[in-house]
C-alpha cells in the first residue's frame, strides 16, 4: 500500500513511525516550516521522514497546485493527515484510491475544530482521545475509522493530556492498520448533531477574571499552561503568567481570611487567589510575561507579596 502523508507536531511524528512500522510505503511527506514566533517544543516530522529516506515538501498557507499535481502523480492508495494545520481541498482528497484519513485529537463528534485538547481541559472534561476518520470537505465530519480514549485527571495540564492523546493516536492507528493494509476500511457514522465545534484560541483568551468560579479559573490555567502561552493577570503594572497552580487544599485555603477580596493575596508565605465563588487557587509558579520560562525568584515573590493586600 502506497501513501502520502501530511503531518506536523508530535502526533504527526509518532503516526508516521507507526505507518512505517506497519509496512505502509510512504512516498512523500508534506509538513510545515516551523513558525519562528512559536515555541517549538514538539518533534520534527521532517526529521523523522529524513531518517527514513522519504522525500519531504514544505507547505505553509495552502498546498500549491504543483504539489497537488505531485501527489496525484503518485496515485496513492491512502492520504493521511496527522495534525497537519491546513484543510486539504476536495480535489486532493480524491487522489486517494481507497481513502483520505485524518487523525483528530478528540473523541469525535465532540470537540471538532481547532485545539481540541485545550478546549476539553478548559471545559473540565474527564475524558478525551484520538479519532481516525475519513476526510471530507467539512472539517472533522467524515465517518469514524478508529478511536482510542484517554482519561483527563483533575490536575492534568493540556500538555499532559496532549502527551496521552499522542499515544492514543498511535494505538488507534495501529489497531486498524492491518485492515488498511488489506484495503479494508472499517467505518461507522460520525453523528455531528451529538457533538460540538470549536475555533482556535489566542493568547489573550488566557486572561484570568477573578470574578469567575475557582474551578473555572483553574481549568483555564491547566488548559493554557506552558508550553502554551499561559493564563495571566496584571499586578503592579506587570503582566504575570500562572505557570503552575492547584485548587487550594482546605488547610491552605484557610490561610486566607474571608475578609480578603477577589484576586491575588499573600498569606503565610504563599500566593493565593480568591475567586468569585469564594474558592481559593494556590499559585505555585509565577512568571513575568516579559521573561517567559523563568519563574519569579523567592525574592521577587516576596517583593510582589509586599505590595499585595
Amino acid at each position: 500500500m502506497r501513501a502520502v502523508v501530511f503531518a506536523y507536531h508530535n502526533v504527526g511524528a509518532r503516526a508516521l513511525r507507526t505507518l512505517l512500522a506497519g509496512g505502509m510505503q510512504v512516498e512523500l511527506v508534506l509538513t510545515h516550516p516551523d513558525d519562528p514566533g512559536e515555541t517549538i517544543w514538539f518533534e520534527s516530522v521532517a526529521a523523522v521522514a529524513a531518517e527514513h529516506g522519504i522525500p519531504v515538501a514544505l507547505v505553509d498557507l495552502s498546498v500549491p497546485p504543483e504539489l497537488q499535481a505531485r501527489v496525484a502523480a503518485i496515485h496513492p492508495d491512502y492520504l493521511f493527515s496527522f495534525y497537519f494545520r491546513r484543510m486539504l481541498p476536495p480535489a486532493l482528497l480524491a487522489t486517494a484510491r481507497i481513502a483520505a484519513l485524518n487523525m483528530h485529537g478528540s473523541l469525535l463528534p465532540k470537540y471538532r475544530g481547532r485545539v481540541p485538547v485545550n478546549w476539553a481541559v478548559l471545559h473540565g472534561e474527564r475524558e478525551t482521545g484520538a479519532t481516525l476518520h475519513v476526510m471530507e470537505a467539512k472539517p472533522d465530519a467524515g465517518d469514524i475509522v478508529a478511536q482510542q480514549a484517554v482519561p483527563i485527571l483533575p490536575d492534568d495540564t493540556a500538555k499532559d493530556v496532549f502527551d496521552k492523546v499522542t499515544v492514543a493516536a498511535e494505538i488507534a492507528l495501529w489497531s486498524v492498520l492491518p485492515q488498511l493494509m488489506r484495503g479494508q476500511l472499517p467505518r461507522r457514522p460520525n453523528p455531528l448533531a451529538q457533538g460540538s465545534y470549536f475555533g482556535g484560541r489566542k493568547p489573550e483568551d488566557g486572561r484570568l477574571d477573578w470574578t469567575r468560579p475557582a474551578a473555572e479559573l483553574y481549568n483555564l490555567i491547566r488548559a493554557v499552561a506552558p508550553p502554551y502561552p499561559g493564563a495571566f493577570f496584571e499586578s503592579g503594572g506587570r503582566r504575570l503568567v500562572v505557570a503552575r497552580a492547584r485548587l487550594a487544599r482546605p488547610e491552605i485555603a484557610a490561610l486566607l481570611p474571608e475578609s480578603c477580596g477577589l484576586g491575588l493575596h499573600a498569606a503565610a508565605g504563599k500566593l493565593l487567589a480568591r475567586a468569585g465563588d469564594g474558592g481559593v487557587i494556590h499559585i505555585l509558579e509565577l512568571w513575568d510575561a516579559g521573561f517567559p520560562g523563568t519563574p519569579l525568584s523567592p525574592q521577587q515573590v516576596s517583593e510582589l507579596a509586599a505590595h499585595l493586600p
